[in-house]
């Protein structure tokens, strides 16, 4: 069960439209390193965790990431709101526009629609939690690319708060590896998956 509570994890307040920058913005929404497929992946993941502290991890960080999506969609909305023909045309939007007019719709930045083979569910904590450190490491990238090409202040402030995000949600990961990896009495802990094969469970 989830609270929604009406309003954004961290202010975004976009003054001036630039749709260019929004189809930039949108690969954090549906791209492969995007908070919709981390959200998807978390979610989904935690079923199948064995251990109930890491399998709460999960959940938590998995709804955080469905509110980095909320701020990731309503940043791309402020960025094309009120848009001119002109504006649709010269910043290279039109094509977007045709499909889905300023409507949010899950998309990398170079136009691929989104795929849930982006992510991953694989049953094996070990696994699992490797992808999801990998997955944290992207999204970072991402955010830091961004960062590079973006100049709004407004824009800016919130993307940085994103990519904060990410760093410490690796940082957890970690931690949760760490903790799976001393609970098995095994020393090769990557030979085998422990979700399964109970023998070499502590």
């Amino acid at each position: 069960m989830w609270n929604y509570e009406k309003r954004l994890q961290f202010p975004v307040n976009i003054k001036t439209p630039c749709p260019k920058t929004a189809t930039l913005i949108i690969t954090q929404f549906g791209g492969p390193d995007g908070e919709l497929a981390a959200s998807m992946r978390y979610l989904s993941q935690r079923y199948s965790m064995p251990y109930k502290e890491v399998g709460g991890l999960l959940t938590d960080i998995g709804t955080e990431e469905l509110a980095h999506m909320e701020m990731i969609c309503a940043i791309v909305h402020q960025l094309t709101r009120n848009l001119t023909e002109e504006q649709l045309k010269t910043d290279g939007f039109d094509t977007y526009y045709v499909d889905h007019t300023t409507a949010c719709w899950p998309t990398a930045a170079a136009g691929i629609p989104f795929n849930a083979c982006e992510f991953q569910s694989k049953g094996d904590c070990i696994t699992d939690l490797t992808e999801d450190l990998a997955a944290e490491q992207k999204a970072r990238t991402t955010y830091d690319n961004i960062l590079r090409v973006v100049k709004d202040p407004d824009v800016l402030a919130p993307i940085r708060f994103l990519r904060a995000r990410e760093v410490v949600h690796f940082q957890r990961f970690g931690e949760a590896l760490r903790s799976v990896q001393e609970k098995l009495d095994f020393k090769n802990f990557y030979a085998f998956n422990p979700e399964i094969d109970k023998k070499f469970m502590a």
